[in-house]
């Protein structure tokens, strides 16, 4: 009976509805990836389009100095221009880089753990502790930050101001410390990027072959120097593709950096331990006031400049991370 069931089915192919509906889908499919792009390139377009007057008045080059004074400008007159943006894109990457350099190697020995020395039964819950981490709001870790962090770390703050006179790691640490400063913010930062680092370390340490691992045990390695032998050399270049991409995150975050980090905009601060600004805080800060001429337009030429910073690191660390999973298949 089965061979006569088989035999009466219809094998001439899809049905005109089976053609229709797999049309149909694959056009709604289609729209939901086009939607994507659309969305992002509208919102390059309206940036550019909204910061076009104070580029078209001062010129694209012009933003390029370190003082922000909007009480300066005049409708009538394009020089000087008075929105410098270099000291928000330096606070930007200053800031990111701080935590980049606290949260990479937290990451990396939390990664570690996780997947090669941690009791199976602890794993599952340490990954969700861990992720949990991305659920905070950014207004909690800022709260937390002034009222918490700050006072914590007064004393770390005035010991690495005691090295001022040490040439270059002087200028890094070079004071007063007075708690709201680039590295307050940093702190912080990196405890919010900690998981999206975390995250994508663990997969890559999952990669590394169980047999080589297994072999270096075998032959009397220390867990260490499997680790050292066996995972971290098949992993560098996904450990660096997840800093960049902890990096991209970092440089959007906007409400915790700018409750921490001081809101010096008219000046770079000298070193890590001064109040400094990022693009995202100047935006936040200032667009509910913005009455003086251009003032609005320069900040959508921040905008602007955040939107492309953010669009570039993130794509290399895309292709970063995409060319270690080509590697390891």
């Amino acid at each position: 009976m089965t061979a006569d069931v088989l035999a009466s089915a219809d094998t001439s192919g899809p049905s005109s509805d089976g053609r229709f509906i797999d049309g149909l889908f694959g056009r709604l499919m289609a729209a939901a990836a086009l939607t994507v792009i659309a969305v992002l390139v509208a919102t390059a377009v309206f940036l550019l389009i909204r910061a076009w007057p104070a580029l078209s008045h001062y010129g694209p080059l012009s933003f390029f100095h370190a003082r922000w004074a909007p009480s300066e400008s005049a409708a009538a007159s394009s020089t000087p221009n008075p929105y410098g943006i270099v000291q928000f894109i330096y606070g930007t990457v200053v800031t990111s880089l701080v935590a980049m350099a606290i949260a990479v190697p937290v990451a990396i020995g939390v990664a570690l753990y996780i997947t090669n020395l941690s009791p199976a039964v602890l794993r599952r819950p340490l990954s969700s502790l861990v992720d949990l981490l991305a659920a905070i709001p950014s207004v909690v870790y800022g709260f937390w930050g002034v009222f918490a962090l700050i006072p914590a770390l007064g004393p770390i703050g005035r010991g690495l101001t005691s090295v001022s006179g040490i040439p270059v790691i002087g200028w890094v640490f070079q004071g007063p410390f007075f708690g709201y400063s680039v590295f307050a913010a940093g702190v912080v930062l990196a405890i919010m990027v900690l998981p999206i680092v975390t995250a994508i370390c663990r997969e890559v340490f999952d990669t590394a072959p169980r047999a080589e691992k297994e072999a270096a045990l075998a032959f009397g390695a220390t867990k260490w120097e499997m680790l050292r032998l066996a995972v971290l050399p098949r992993s560098r270049s996904g450990i660096f593709g997840a800093a960049i991409l902890g990096l991209g995150r970092a440089f959007g975050e906007t409400i915790a950096v700018t409750m921490l980090i001081g809101n010096n905009v008219l000046t770079i601060p000298h070193g890590i331990m001064r109040a400094g600004s990022t693009m995202p805080s100047v935006i936040a800060n200032e667009f509910t006031e913005a009455n003086q001429p251009f003032h609005l337009d320069s900040l959508f030429v921040v905008a602007f400049g955040l939107l492309f910073l953010s669009l570039l690191v993130n794509i290399i660390g895309k292709r970063i991370v995409g060319r270690v999973s080509e590697h390891i298949a």
